[in-house]
């Protein structure tokens, strides 16, 4: 008997639209990571860190079409995932300037989030983040980003009982099990679209 093709790995790209060290969306990004290593094989998450980006400003780029080294560098980890798990704050109903900046960098001269699947969690309060998903779909279009579209989640991180500790990490056993979900719906998704390649 054949042993069974051994699966192979994707590689999700950890977007944290928050900057702040005890963020919910990166608790919810951390947990994702934590969930992977116990229960998901074959997928692995690694958190991007956006925190070094500067502003976008085209007077930065090069006259070849360059870009400054914490964007080029940042373009290659986009470049080099296979999908995106977007923690996507919201600010004043929308996406966070972090985030938006993130994606504006890497759309530069080639797309380099085009034709990748994406996933969106987000915590906060009143929609739990929610609105500001909605606008990040709006952008994935015109990037050719491909969102799953369930699960969806979006945490009402300050209702009771807590969900997060002082430090930002996850502590509802609830709701990790729906980041699970989520990032079930990511994996075979990626999968789907790689086999049409």
């Amino acid at each position: 008997m054949e042993a069974a093709a051994a699966r192979p790995v994707i590689r999700v790209a950890a977007i944290c639209g928050s900057l702040r060290k005890a963020s919910y969306n990166g608790g919810l990004l951390r947990a994702a990571a934590g969930v992977c290593e116990e229960s998901i094989p074959g997928l692995r998450v690694d958190h991007v860190d956006i925190s070094g980006l500067p502003l976008l400003n085209t007077d930065l780029e090069t006259a070849d079409g360059g870009f400054p080294p914490a964007v080029e560098a940042f373009r290659d980890k986009v470049r080099q995932a296979d999908c995106f798990l977007f923690g996507s704050p919201e600010y004043n109903y929308s996406i966070a300037t972090p985030l938006k900046n993130a994606l504006d960098w890497a759309s530069r001269g080639q797309n380099c989030w085009a034709d990748k699947p994406a996933a969106i969690v987000s915590a906060g309060g009143g929609f739990g983040g929610g609105r500001s998903q909605y606008h990040l779909r709006q952008v994935g279009v015109f990037l050719d980003l491909h969102f799953i579209n369930k699960p969806e989640l979006a945490v009402k991180a300050f209702e009771q009982p807590p969900k997060f500790d002082s430090d930002g990490n996850l502590i509802d056993a609830q709701i990790r099990e729906r980041i699970k979900q989520v990032l079930l719906s990511l994996q075979a998704f990626t999968l789907r679209l790689q086999k049409k390649d």
